[in-house]
């Protein structure tokens, strides 16, 4: 039986386990990116393992979350971040080079390799047949250290393509019609591979929104084939000397298929509040806008901006609107105002702002009160804007183009003829953008500011555990539930006692109070807990307040191994209706936890005000031995240094 490339690439990577569904794997990681909303504190946590350099074959710090300098936070944590880089020996990619999927997919990707990055859109880099996975920031801090990184063998779910997409549709609409069919959850604990005739009609903006959003519908990896394509996308940037072919065999078998005709995909819009609410655009045009916003990490290529420029020239977007266009890469910019692409936008009222992600993470691009806005963005997750109250749609830049001139969304179809992308025949240029880093023999100086503060360090595991059921929530809870992005926020990022008075916000103002006053306790959610971003804020902040468990129906991949890198313990419902009889406030009692990790227990008995319930304790041997540390700073040190 022949292989899919996914597992192709599994196998080649692998360096602990074996490819069985369901077991545990180690993949050795050649190359890592983190940002800056995560990677202060994957150089904080880098730093304490007390390794020189770092051991993977690259490694590159992007500053495209935070680059809003309202005060001196950001700023400092940039000046942490390039001494960082330097130091241990990664390349940095300096505020204004653009969103990291973006510039790595242009600069550093290469098939075949495995890429981890504390990005949860990490997943982009499978455009070129990279296994590219988004991780917590202790994973890749580990991983940039030379550990393996691990996870539990995904199944692997072929997309047969057949047909071509239509004029006016692109790749973000062939994602969203998944996620129409699927879900946010439809991915879990798998890798997606497209394959079939149809991916050949597929060019490499449109693989790389696709494989971007695939961690949106909840897949570990998005995984696409090197070919004709892919060489020919490498060469314009002048690196084909990267291109290698990369395939499934023709009698690969997959665990699950589905079949996709591009050809008969429409023009669709992600409604308020979730990625997955899809309707065809041409069932919203009563949705009247003040906002569109074209880039993000999904759609800030230049055959997005450019695809947006043509179909605005000459013409004027509704003066009811912002117009906002954040291209993805300062080679993006470049090359869109070398194609004469950036005129167009002007004259047709856009504020064009600098390359990075800004509005997508709710740092400014702010909507008006009570009014929609539409983006191309790949989350609209309620008050991810930054506005809590918020009504935010997600679509193409075909759609988002032609809704801005007319006011409202609009089914970009009914605007005539879809005119022709140009492209230059290189892509303009220069490694000068990047610093690298100082020669293993300099000294460098780590910067510091004063809201930069060490990791935490917290305590093993106790055999018991007891506390207050301090909330519970219900399904799809996101990172952004958990602990929100914004400028008032991710400025705190390297500052976990300042962040921690933050979480859960949006849900419970008074939580961070209770949480002290009561000593810690438990958090209760439904399913697919921790979905979004792999912020582990997420895991870290609540850790800092006291929470040790967390028991769900369902947890999101990146979250789950988040709480366990803290030292949280990830239980899961065993029956629904104790879900539905748990209160928040009841009293809980876990007796006995330590020693059921210990002995590899599969179940835990739980009390809650006298009322006895199992809770599922799925993990593996690796992570119980990491929870029971206190968390994988803690094992790793013991396993260093004794």
């Amino acid at each position: 039986m022949g292989r899919t490339l996914a597992e192709k690439l599994i196998e080649n990577h692998l360096v602990e386990g074996e490819t069985a569904p369901g077991r545990d794997i180690g993949l050795r990681i050649d190359q890592t990116l983190t940002q800056d909303a995560t990677g202060t504190m994957v150089y904080l946590a880098f730093e304490s393992l007390d390794i020189p350099r770092v051991r993977t074959e690259l490694s590159v710090s992007y500053i495209d979350h935070n680059i809003i300098q309202t005060d001196y936070k950001n700023a400092d944590d940039h000046r942490f971040l390039q001494s960082a880089a330097s130091k241990y020996g990664a390349i940095l990619s300096p505020p204004g080079n653009g969103v990291s999927h973006h510039v790595h997919r242009e600069r550093f990707g290469i098939p075949g390799k495995s890429l981890l990055g504390s990005d949860s859109h990490t997943t982009t880099g499978g455009c070129l047949g990279m296994l590219a996975i988004g991780a917590g920031g202790l994973d890749v801090a580990l991983a940039m250290a030379g550990k393996p990184f691990h996870l539990t063998m995904p199944r692997i779910w072929g997309i047969h393509c057949s047909g071509a997409l239509q004029p006016w549709v692109s790749g973000k609409d062939v994602i969203l019609e998944l996620l129409r069919r699927f879900s946010v959850k439809g991915g879990l604990g798998k890798i997606i591979e497209f394959y079939g005739p149809g991916v050949d009609n597929l060019d490499m903006s449109a693989r790389a929104s696709i494989a971007n959003m695939g961690v949106d519908i909840g897949a570990t990896a998005l995984v696409f084939p090197s070919d004709r394509i892919t060489r020919r996308y490498l060469e314009m940037q002048g690196r084909g000397g990267h291109w290698r072919e990369l395939s499934a065999d023709r009698d690969a078998s997959y665990d699950e298929i589905t079949e996709l005709d591009l050809g008969t995909i429409e023009p669709l819009v992600a409604c308020p509040f979730n990625p997955d609410n899809v309707k065809p655009a041409a069932e919203l045009g009563e949705v009247e806008l003040s906002q569109v916003i074209v880039g993000s990490s999904t759609n800030g290529s230049y055959r997005d901006i450019m695809i947006t420029s043509e179909i605005v020239k000459g013409r004027r977007v509704s003066v009811n609107l912002s117009f906002d266009v954040n291209p993805g890469s300062r080679q993006t910019m470049e090359n869109v105002t070398q194609m004469g692409g950036m005129l167009n936008l002007f004259h047709a009222g856009a504020r064009v702002h600098q390359s990075g992600c800004l509005g997508c993470i709710g740092m400014g691009q702010v909507p008006a009160t009570g009014t929609n806005s539409l983006r191309t963005f790949p989350r609209n997750f309620k008050g991810r804007s930054g506005l809590q109250d918020d009504h935010v749609y997600l679509c193409s830049p075909e759609t988002a183009a032609v809704s801005a001139i007319k006011g409202r969304i609009t089914d970009p179809r009914t605007f005539g003829r879809c005119p022709e992308v140009p492209y230059p025949d290189v892509f303009a240029y220069s490694d000068e953008w990047f610093v690298n880093p100082a020669p293993p023999s300099e000294e460098v100086q780590i910067k510091l500011g004063p809201n930069i503060k060490p990791m935490p360090r917290f305590e093993e595991i106790q055999e018991d555990m007891q506390g207050e059921v301090l909330l519970k929530l219900g399904d799809n809870i996101s990172t952004d539930h958990i602990l929100a992005g914004g400028n008032r926020i991710l400025p705190l990022r390297s500052n976990v006692p300042a962040i921690s008075e933050y979480t859960f916000e949006a849900l419970d103002r008074e939580f961070p109070a209770k949480a002290r006053e009561k000593g810690g306790g438990f958090i209760v959610g439904g399913e697919n807990y921790g979905q979004g971003s792999s912020r582990e804020h997420a895991a870290l902040a609540p850790r800092y307040l006291g929470v040790r468990a967390k028991i769900a129906k369902s947890f999101a991949r990146i979250h789950k191994a988040n709480l366990v890198n803290y030292g949280i313990v990830p239980l899961e419902f065993e029956k629904t209706e104790d879900y539905d009889q748990i209160r928040q406030g009841q009293q809980l009692k876990i007796p006995g936890i330590r020693r059921s990790l210990s002995e590899g227990r599969d179940r835990v008995r739980a009390l809650v005000d006298g009322l006895e319930m199992e809770l599922r304790l799925r993990l593996t041997p690796r992570e119980r031995e990491i929870v029971a540390a206190g968390g994988a700073l803690n094992w790793t040190r013991q396993a260093l240094h004794g």
